[in-house]
């Protein structure tokens, strides 16, 4: 009997535990959070986003449309977490009371970048505002900086002028300056910069303004070559400071500056044409006065001629002489030679009654020097029946002596190489002719070419260079009186003094 009350006393324990035990597990709750996961500022869904809570309950991806649900979570307080590359982690706190509660939850997510700071404001350094006189070529420098080390700036300099609608736009700088050049004299620049770190509104520095100085009455003109095999031309004081008149872009040569016109002739290649064009002393106001181009057995050799009053020219086409109005107009026919020769070069003078003109075939021999009225009248012949090439026309102010060249040499090639050019001046009152290349002791091996008298008579300036053809050429100039050579401008040619 003792043994059949403990063993029901043993089931009825068990029986006590199991129910205690069903009890517990009852008693555990849960609830589900689900939301949606987009993108701050444009509600853009981000997928693959990390979600997971803490106290550690399921760690869940979003799907394509940006959502999630987290289910079976046990009821309490809970922070919910979001995660992804690229993007600043987000937080949402979730309070979970009741059985089969659903709370629902939204994270807008920013990108890294909005923690990204701005670059400072640009500082400009140089010019300083309101800089005066300045060069036709100045270094725009300034400062800025980015709190974030990563970010690369890139700078945008806007320029514009007071004299025309041109705006220069500079973009993807990374140094702090750039380098202006082409200015026109006597204009008020403005300048700005923008600096961008790619990630925040660009940042823009106030706007500056510099003028350059006044046009400067520069005396001297002459060409050099660009390696890219243009001829430019540069306008010079006799200390040499001195600024490109026009750009390597087109070829220019010859210039021819009068004082009277205020304005500087040139020749330039059109179309494989050469044409005069003029231009104001500072460049500007470029103006193309001829259409029948000017043309000769050599584009390189060929020259023009202003009159003394600055409203005309004289040029030659083949084996006709033209004139021609400086504005475009007025072009007439005033003499053909009468073999058929070509005209190369022509030089009007100072009273406008001789025309010296130099002819020659199509190689650039059989030279022929003279001086015609204004009727077309042979007055007088300066050279004729030699080999060798010549040119270099030039009369003095009075009129009465005309500079040319001669290759003494005699000789003769297909490229018109020349071996010892003389400077000579004939005196058409007395037929006397000087050597000034022997009497300034010229040195051998070398030629001298384009000569033309000082405004006073008193020199004659002038280029020499080694008759190797790829030697330096430079200006000099010889003093009459002393027959001393000067060196005056390096690595250039065509010299013009008016």
């Amino acid at each position: 009997m003792k043994t059949i009350i403990q063993y029901i006393s043993v089931l009825l324990l068990l029986l006590s535990l199991s129910s205690c035990s069903e009890e517990l597990v009852g008693k555990v709750e849960t609830g589900t959070v689900k939301g949606l996961v987009v993108k701050q500022g444009t509600n853009e869904p981000l997928k693959n986003v990390k979600v997971h809570t803490s106290p550690t309950t399921e760690t869940v991806f979003t799907g394509d449309d940006g959502s999630f649900i987290i289910e079976n979570i046990p009821l309490g307080d809970y922070s919910v977490r979001a995660e992804l590359n690229g993007y600043i982690t987000s937080f949402q706190g979730v309070n979970l009371k009741t059985e089969q509660q659903v709370v629902t939850v939204v994270f807008e997510m920013s990108d890294d970048n909005s923690l990204n700071s701005p670059p400072s404001v640009p500082v400009l350094i140089s010019p300083i505002d309101n800089a005066t006189d300045q060069p036709l070529e100045v270094d725009l420098s300034w400062s800025s900086t980015d709190p974030d080390s990563t970010d690369i700036l890139k700078y945008k300099v806007v320029i514009k002028n007071d004299f025309d609608l041109n705006v220069i736009t500079v973009n993807d700088l990374t140094d702090t300056h750039y380098y202006l050049d082409s200015l026109k004299f006597g204009v008020t620049y403005y300048w700005q910069v923008e600096a961008n770190d790619g990630i925040n509104p660009p940042v823009n520095s106030p706007v500056f303004r510099f003028k350059t100085s006044t046009t400067p009455n520069n005396r001297f003109h002459y060409v050099k070559k660009h390696a890219n095999g243009n001829y430019y031309i540069v306008s010079a004081n006799e200390t040499n400071t001195n600024f490109p008149f026009t750009t390597s872009n087109s070829n220019s040569w010859r210039p021819r500056l009068n004082q009277n016109a205020g304005l500087i002739a040139f020749l330039r290649t059109v179309g494989g044409n050469a044409q005069i064009f003029t231009a104001k002393p500072d460049g500007s106001q470029e103006f193309q006065v001829t259409t029948v181009p000017v043309a000769g057995f050599d584009n390189a050799e060929i020259d023009f001629s202003w009159s003394t009053n600055g409203q005309d020219f004289l040029y030659a086409n083949f084996n006709n002489l033209y004139k021609i109005n400086k504005d475009g107009s007025g072009h007439q026919l005033i003499y053909s030679t009468p073999d058929g020769s070509f005209i190369s070069e022509v030089d009007w003078s100072y009273d406008s009654s001789k025309i010296a003109i130099k002819t020659n075939d199509a190689n650039g021999y059989s030279v022929k020097i003279y001086i015609i009225d204004m009727l077309g009248n042979t007055i007088k012949t300066i050279l004729q029946g030699v080999t060798g090439a010549a040119g270099g026309l030039n009369f003095s102010v009075d009129g009465n002596q005309l500079l040319y060249t001669h290759d003494v040499s005699g000789h003769q090639e297909p490229s018109y190489r020349q071996l010892d050019t003389h400077i000579f001046s004939y005196n058409l009152l007395t037929d006397v002719v000087t050597d000034w290349s022997v009497a300034s002791s010229k040195p051998n091996g070398t030629n001298d070419l384009d000569p033309r008298f000082s405004p006073n008579n008193a020199e004659i300036i002038f280029m020499n260079t080694s008759n190797d053809n790829i030697s330096p050429r430079n200006i000099e100039k010889i003093t009459m009186q002393t027959s001393d050579r000067t060196a005056l401008f390096p690595d250039a040619e065509m010299p013009d003094w008016e």
